[in-house]
């Protein structure tokens, strides 16, 4: 039977900057990680105090960071966004901030392009059917549906 060990706290400290180090975390993605070294509460709340302390980790650039890539590359909207950063129990202010730093033109030219690409692509539908998904898509892409339902009502080979 495999045995689990304990790491101690200063090289626990060692591979969590390292973890940090390689790409920007959360404080729940750092925990989990301290806990899966075998550390005790006491002894992960002390690290993760260091890693705050030495900014390895700082959770309001984690959640500016995570909402903008995730918006440019994989073009969520800001539902999806709000709904990931909560998942990793980020705080609300955090999260706010996030938000706030997605500029509004990219963000709604970004809709605008995903809605004409997708309208595109389902040239075979029938008007209402092309309409729901076309919704549904973008909707499921974490826009607004008050948004998705304007954009919609704006694409030019919608109207007649």
């Amino acid at each position: 039977m495999l045995q689990r060990t304990s790491l101690s706290l200063e090289q626990a400290l060692q591979k969590a900057r390292h973890y940090c180090g390689y790409q920007f975390r959360c404080h729940q993605e750092v925990k989990d990680k301290l806990y899966s070294f075998g550390l005790r509460r006491q002894d992960v709340e002390a690290a993760l105090a260091t890693l705050v302390e030495e900014d390895y980790l700082n959770e309001e650039r984690f959640a500016v960071q995570f909402a903008g890539g995730h918006f440019r590359l994989k073009q969520w909207g800001k539902v999806k966004i709000l709904y990931e950063l909560k998942q990793r129990q980020v705080s609300d202010y955090c999260i706010k901030k996030a938000l706030a730093a997605i500029e509004e033109d990219d963000y709604l030219k970004t809709l605008e392009r995903l809605a004409t690409a997708k309208w595109e692509t389902l040239k075979g539908e029938t008007g209402f059917a092309r309409r729901g998904k076309l919704q549904e898509y973008l909707v499921r892409k974490g826009y607004e549906q008050d948004r998705v339902i304007a954009v919609i009502g704006e694409l030019p080979h919608n109207r007649a």
